[in-house]
């Protein structure tokens, strides 16, 4: 089992700064990749950035430059730093981690998710 506990949603106003944390215990499983997803109601959840074992990057174009990714290996926790933040970045935001088990198959897990509202 893989749990992640996420942390650092809240309010904050256009072009403002928050910094998500992940933090991730796993259980029988090895995690390849670490990131984060979000869903505004009705729609399907997307991905906004991920960071795979040896450290290489993926953002979704709507927040390269201006979301940051990382991962401390000893702690076992992803961020997600996000900054000059828009009222279109209103969302739930999901950790996300893919990870494999003993047999070499491959699983997600999903944190709770966290809210995060811009105001214009």
């Amino acid at each position: 089992q893989v749990l992640l506990v996420e942390s650092g949603g809240g309010l904050v106003q256009t072009g403002g700064s928050l910094t998500l944390s992940c933090a991730a215990s796993a259980s029988g499983f090895s995690i390849n990749a670490m990131g984060w997803y979000r869903q505004v109601p009705g729609k399907q959840r997307d991905l906004v950035a991920e960071i795979r074992t040896g450290g290489s990057t993926n953002y979704a174009d709507a927040v390269k430059g201006r979301f940051t990714i990382s991962r401390d290996d000893a702690k076992n926790t992803v961020y997600l730093q996000i900054n000059s933040l828009k009222p279109e970045d209103t969302a739930v935001y999901y950790c996300h981690a893919e990870a494999m088990d003993s047999r070499k198959l491959t699983f997600a897990f999903w944190g709770q998710g966290t809210q995060v509202t811009v105001s214009s």
